[in-house]
């Protein structure tokens, strides 16, 4: 190997519900891969890829994982999430439902993040707390909103008043 090659990896993984496969440099984070390679403009960043934003948020096996933290590898036959597979077409998911109707996003930066922690979050505690709530979104930041309308909006789903 020449000091300009880089050593790469094949994988294959499950994004939001089609098989796919990649080659990519091991360095190579999820959050590159998932947002220049894949196109997934969703995968966003605001805090220069170290984990402190939330933004870029994905569902790897149903966890929430700032995908700028994770090496591209580490997806390698896991199942991926975005928020790009949450709406079956026009139909919303009752989040992104819930979101709307209780006014929980303005600049819409931070959405897809929260409402994939949100949706994590439910599915390991189907009703939360809002305590619960307010704990699994501490590593989604939010410079719009304060907080408590998303807050409500999860809490809304956990209680099945979606609109």
């Amino acid at each position: 190997m020449t000091s300009g090659d880089q050593a790469t990896s094949s994988l294959s993984f499950v994004l939001n519900g089609a098989e796919m496969q990649a080659t990519v440099a091991l360095a190579t984070t999820a959050f590159d891969l998932l947002r220049h390679d894949f196109g997934l403009t969703s995968v966003r960043s605001a805090c220069d890829g170290i984990g402190m934003c939330g933004a870029c948020t994905i569902l790897v096996n149903g966890r929430a994982s700032p995908s700028c933290l994770l090496l591209a590898v580490d997806l390698a036959g896991a199942r991926v999430e975005t928020v790009d597979a949450l709406a079956d077409g026009d139909d919303l998911h009752p989040l992104q439902r819930a979101f709307v109707a209780k006014g929980a996003l303005q600049c819409g930066y931070c959405t897809a993040g929260m409402l994939l922690a949100a949706k994590a979050l439910l599915e390991e505690t189907p009703r939360p707390t809002r305590e619960e709530i307010a704990r699994a979104l501490t590593g989604n930041l939010c410079r719009c909103t304060g907080y408590a309308k998303i807050i409500d909006a999860v809490e809304a789903v956990a209680a099945g008043a979606t609109p």
